[in-house]
């Protein structure tokens, strides 16, 4: 599995209609929450074949605002000093040349909609799908715009549900987006019991109904006034994330396999998370480098 750009290109029929020709099948990755020194302590030996891994920075600190950056086709940014943002904008876009296996593809592609599904599946023709673990992400909201189907999986800790959806066909290229939440508080595999997760007063209540959608309820459960962890309870929650990290790589595994040849693949993830640095926990609200810093790494299969 190696990066390579791709060299076939596009074109329209006399109608406008877009034609496949040699592009790419598209599939990004989002490990939700996590953070970059998380997964390189994993070290997932087969999602790191894909090629070198990159500490990027996050342009949001919280999953929503994130995926609708990483759908305007702003992957997380690498922080260069001394460059103009409209230039480091454009070399970033053209990389989606690269990506989908095109020709001419750069920051104007996209006007004015700027949104990489509506561009995918408008221009060059692509199918567009969307599987996703938090419920913040449901068919309601506003990040699911350009695509065909956009699916809130039944779990929200079960990559290897959504393996089982994904289909692939030799007419049309397709674009997958997959919201991951293994890495997602509360850390929990799909085989481990639900009363086996962290139960954190202050946190948990918030998250107890993750799996039915019923996202809300009190932010204090049983009258208890929320206390902050202390070390040993944030380095078993770290922990946490690193083992989900480590799972992961053979749902990866299964997904290299099953992929066609050349389907190109990205991995990042939307924001990290805090384990006690600078008194913080999770996500959102916070402002520390920690909650920015993501792994990214894509290549293509072969």
């Amino acid at each position: 599995m190696t990066t390579s750009g791709g060299k076939e290109g596009y074109e329209s029929k006399g109608d406008g209609t877009p034609v496949a020709d040699g592009l790419l099948n598209y599939i990004v990755v989002i490990l939700d929450s996590c953070r970059y020194d998380t997964f390189m302590e994993a070290a997932p030996k087969t999602i790191m074949k894909l090629g070198e891994v990159e500490c990027r920075y996050s342009y949001a600190s919280w999953t929503a605002p994130s995926h609708y950056n990483l759908l305007m086709g702003l992957m997380p940014h690498t922080s260069p000093r001394h460059v103009f943002a409209s230039e480091y904008y454009k070399n970033d876009f053209v990389k989606f040349n690269e990506r989908l296996g095109a020709k001419g593809i750069e920051f104007k592609s996209l006007v004015p909609r700027l949104y990489l599904p509506d561009f995918l599946r408008s221009s060059l023709g692509y199918r567009t799908r969307a599987m996703v673990s938090l419920p913040v992400l449901n068919s309601h909201t506003p990040v699911n715009r350009g695509f065909d189907s956009w699916k809130l999986m039944p779990e929200h800790n079960d990559m290897a549900a959504m393996l089982d959806e994904m289909t692939f066909s030799d007419g049309r290229p397709a674009f997958y987006l997959l919201n991951v939440g293994e890495t997602h508080y509360p850390y929990a595999l799909p085989s481990e019991p639900k009363n086996r997760w962290p139960r954190i007063s202050g946190v948990h209540g918030v998250f107890k109904h993750l799996d039915d959608h019923v996202v809300g309820g009190n932010l204090v459960e049983d009258g208890e006034s929320p206390k902050f962890f202390d070390r040993d309870q944030l380095e078993r929650l770290k922990v946490r994330q690193v083992e989900a990290v480590r799972y992961l790589d053979g749902v990866f595994e299964k997904l290299f396999d099953m992929v066609p040849r050349g389907t190109y693949i990205t991995v990042t993830s939307d924001h990290g998370e805090l384990f006690g640095e600078g008194g913080y926990f999770g996500h959102g609200p916070v402002f520390h480098e920690k909650v920015f810093q993501v792994p990214f790494l894509e290549g293509r299969i072969r």
